[in-house]
């Protein structure tokens, strides 16, 4: 059969180096393909090629067996091409509704009936999203969740997932995986780019490999498993290294002082009257499914969101109470918040990476202050950090926007840690982020850590919570129901807290 996309000896340069070269691709009919690598392999670069966001430089691109040169995504979309990003394309001041039908209008319409349509349309999916709510105002999880259905509504022939799952809970990625299948069985064909290894395993028919750019190996799933990958990925084992038995060996770090005491704390319906500690020298893991609290809670400690202002609860910080009402007090106290939401809320985009880095540094000083940092000096801090946490980009002058997501991660990792942070909030670190970055930001926590600072990790994926947290909390319904060894937790009993 002739393959529905088909990529032949295909390259793609930016300024010269190439995000990828000499690639051979195909996708099949009814196919549900994984692309894999680490961040900056080139897997994005290629699916944008597909997804007629860039050109090739060299090599060609067949749709059913027919050369093409998809100059726009509207050109892609009307060859029957869609993506899913893995951050998102929304526009945040239209409805849910709105985004769904957006492009695909009808010549008149009745906005209460568009929002029935979408409504029944958001049940056939398992999607449980208001279509009237704005997409300004929805969590991660949801907006994915609408990326998704889009993509879907257009009828789409071929169908491109970037990291469809990084925010959705272990029920709402079962019905994920469900609608895939039944994409499948309608001959849609796939696409499917993730970093958790074992989603590709399970569901993909065929897995490509690409390393620095270049295709390592593609076979049928049934001739690869998770440590294959791996090493096909980074050229060494690092299962063992990240969430195996050697992460999981050590002992839990000794509790130091108490930097961090909270008493009570509410804000609004989503943070209930909710208590706990932070403790020097450990990490502390806090695990949550969407809508449990303990995003909102730690961002109300840092300040990005504000307690309720009568009965609010307190916050104590190395024995003196707190008030944040924004975030810079937080920051010049030693707290700082590295968001789940990079794109959105943890870099200046079209900035480079020594001037991202630049304002983090600025940002800790005090109000009144006057300083000057010339180019010079912010070169070399973003030097620093850049050897530091290993990150890559195609030239100093770099906008963040340009990197892969790992890299841009990564400079958002170290606009906050130039602050010189008493207390490390991390909320989701990994996501979007290869097997390689993770074992690098990883060790750099437990570097934090064995340093003496507090740190705390907000992750959704167990493996992530029990290998590297020295205590668990637990978040149920706006509030911390239970604290939790990791020697003696498993994903059941944290799961079990999670939902009961």
């Amino acid at each position: 059969m002739t393959p529905v996309v088909e990529l032949r000896n295909a390259t793609k340069d930016f300024r010269g180096i190439p995000a990828f070269s000499n690639v051979d691709f195909t996708l099949e009919k009814g196919e549900i393909h994984a692309l894999l690598g680490e961040n900056g392999a080139g897997k994005s670069t290629v699916t944008k090629i597909i997804a007629g966001v860039y050109p090739l430089s060299s090599g060609a691109l067949l749709i059913n067996g027919r050369e093409e040169a998809l100059a726009t995504p509207a050109e892609a979309l009307a060859k029957g091409i869609a993506m899913v990003y893995q951050e998102n394309s929304l526009v945040p001041s239209m409805t849910v509704a709105q985004n769904i039908y957006l492009g695909n209008e009808k010549p008149l319409n009745r906005l209460r009936g568009i929002y029935i349509s979408a409504q029944q349309f958001l049940q056939s999916l398992n999607f449980h999203v208001d279509p009237s709510a704005v997409v300004g105002s929805l969590g991660a999880a949801q907006k994915q969740m609408v990326e998704i259905a889009r993509a879907v509504h257009h009828k789409a022939q071929v169908i491109i997932f970037d990291e469809p799952t990084a925010t959705l809970t272990p029920e709402e990625k079962s019905y994920f995986f469900k609608l895939i299948g039944k994409l499948k069985e309608e001959g849609v064909s796939i696409i499917f780019i993730s970093h958790a290894l074992e989603e590709a395993l399970q569901i993909a028919d065929r897995i490509t490999v690409l390393r620095d750019g270049k295709l390592i190996v593609s076979d049928r799933t049934a001739a690869f498993d998770r440590q294959k990958i791996i090493q096909a990925m980074v050229g060494r084992s690092l299962t063992d290294e990240i969430y195996g038995t050697v992460a999981r060996s050590r002992r839990p770090r000794a509790r130091g002082r108490k930097v961090l005491s909270v008493e009570n704390l509410s804000m609004g319906s989503i943070v209930r009257n909710t208590s706990f500690s932070i403790y020097d020298g450990q990490v502390t893991g806090i695990f949550g499914l969407v809508g449990s609290g303990r995003t909102e809670t730690m961002k109300v400690v840092a300040g990005v969101l504000k307690r309720d202002f009568f009965y609010g609860g307190e916050i104590t910080l190395a024995g003196r109470p707190v008030r944040y009402r924004v975030p810079a007090p937080a920051v010049r106290d030693g707290i700082v918040y590295v968001t789940e939401e990079r794109k959105a809320e943890g870099f200046f985009e079209t900035m480079s990476v020594a001037d991202n880095i630049h304002t983090g540094k600025i940002s800790g000083e005090a109000y009144g202050g006057f300083r000057i940092m010339s180019t010079a000096d912010a070169r070399r801090l973003a030097e620093q950090w850049r050897e530091r946490l290993n990150i890559r980009a195609i030239d100093p002058d770099a906008k963040v926007i340009e990197l892969s997501g790992g890299n841009q991660q990564k400079v958002v990792i170290a606009k906050a840690l130039v602050q010189e942070p008493r207390l490390v909030i991390f909320d989701e670190p990994t996501r979007g982020v290869d097997v390689g970055a993770i074992a690098e930001i990883h060790g750099f926590i437990n570097r934090l850590a064995d340093d003496g600072i507090a740190v705390v990790v907000i992750s959704s994926y167990l493996p992530e919570v029990l290998a590297l947290s020295d205590r668990i909390l637990v978040a149920r319904q706006g509030k911390i129901v239970e604290e939790m060894d990791p020697r003696t937790a498993s994903e059941e009993t944290i799961m079990y807290a999670a939902v009961h």
